[in-house]
């Protein structure tokens, strides 16, 4: 009995043991690079946009604006995207889903991804609960069906 323990307890260590050699080469800078590069080529960096009422470049065929329906302040804001063809023509091609935080306090206060709402005029509305002053910002993500397309980020101070 004592000898099959210890066969046992043996098998187990020299088990950890080549877990422990192999970990570094499975694990090493060239699996973390692909892993992150493969991550990239299926989800696309956040890209910083211009000012509030700009043109925002989503590909070949679109472009964004987006504001506030007003200032932003304590409460809820509304923030509003409008998305148009290349001939100018407003669109709702896209899922639009955001996510906003502060983030000199990050995680405190994160909404979590939300999707816009169309309203009739085809504009995309999210209220955004402003927790407190200072800055904010918010990430857009523009899908069509589960493909991600775009996304951008930009900051506000309230």
């Amino acid at each position: 009995m004592i000898r099959q323990n210890r066969l046992r307890t043996a098998a187990v260590g020299l088990g950890l043991m080549a877990l422990s050699l192999a970990a570094p080469a499975l694990s090493g800078p060239k699996a973390l690079d692909e892993a992150l590069s493969l991550q990239q080529v299926q989800t696309p960096e956040f890209s910083e946009l211009p000012g509030p009422g700009k043109k925002c470049r989503i590909d070949d065929e679109f472009h964004f604006t987006y504001e506030f329906t007003e200032k932003p302040s304590m409460g809820t804001a509304i923030l509003r995207v409008r998305v148009f063809d290349q001939d100018g023509n407003q669109s709702t091609a896209f899922t639009v889903l955001s996510r906003y935080d502060m983030p000199s306090m990050a995680g405190a206060h994160d909404s979590g991804e939300q999707e816009f709402r169309l309203n009739k005029k085809g504009d995309y509305l999210l209220p955004v609960n402003i927790a407190m002053p200072g800055e904010w910002e918010v990430k857009l993500t523009f899908k069509r069906g589960d493909s991600v397309v775009f996304r951008g980020t930009f900051r506000f101070d309230v």
